[in-house]
C-alpha cells in the first residue's frame, strides 16, 4: 500500500504532509519544522487535530523560494527572512529579487564575493610575474607566502580557542 502511495502523483493544488513536501524539495523533515518557527510570516501549514502538518500549495512556494534563498544563494535565514519580507515570494521566485545594502539600491556584492575576486586577482598577478621570474625565485615566492599562511592560520586559531573559552 505504502509503495502504491509513494506512485500517486499529486496535483499542485493538494495539500501535502511534511514527508511529502520534504521528498519534494529534497530536505529533511526537520529542516522543514525549523524554518516553520523561523518563517512564521511565510509559511502557516494547517494542524491536523492529530497535529500532523499539511502544507498548502502556498507554503510549498513559500519553501521553494526560502530553499533557493538559503541553499542556492548563500543567504543566512535572517537574510533569506528580510529579502522575502521586503521584495515577496514571487520576485525570488521570479529572479527579480535583488540583494540590496539598506537604504541603497545599488545591488550588494557579498564579502565572500569580494573575497574570491581578491585571490583570483592575486593568482592571476602571480601566474603572470612567475611567467616573467626564474624557477627558483617563483619557489622561494611560494614558500614564503606557505609560511604567511600557516602563521595566519595559527592565529586564527588561538583566537578561535581565546574566544571559545
Amino acid at each position: 500500500m505504502a509503495a502504491a502511495a509513494k506512485r500517486i502523483e499529486k496535483s499542485a493544488d493538494a495539500y501535502r504532509s511534511i514527508g511529502e513536501a520534504a521528498d519534494e524539495l529534497g530536505l529533511q523533515p526537520h529542516v522543514l519544522r525549523y524554518w516553520e518557527g523561523k518563517f512564521t510570516r511565510h509559511l502557516k501549514p494547517l494542524k491536523r487535530p492529530d497535529g500532523r502538518r499539511m502544507f498548502r500549495p502556498e507554503d510549498m512556494t513559500a519553501l521553494k523560494a526560502i530553499q533557493l534563498l538559503v541553499h542556492e544563494r548563500g543567504l543566512t535565514l535572517k537574510g533569506a527572512g528580510q529579502l522575502l519580507n521586503e521584495q515577496g515570494i514571487d520576485k525570488v521566485l521570479a529572479g527579480q529579487a535583488i540583494l540590496t545594502v539598506a537604504g541603497d539600491e545599488t545591488p550588494a556584492v557579498s564579502p565572500a564575493r569580494k573575497l574570491q575576486e581578491s585571490v583570483k586577482a592575486a593568482f592571476d598577478a602571480t601566474d603572470a610575474a612567475d611567467a616573467a621570474v626564474p624557477d627558483g625565485a617563483s619557489r622561494s615566492r611560494l614558500e614564503a607566502m606557505l609560511s604567511d599562511l600557516e602563521n595566519l592560520k595559527q592565529r586564527l586559531d588561538s583566537a578561535r580557542l581565546a574566544r571559545a573559552a
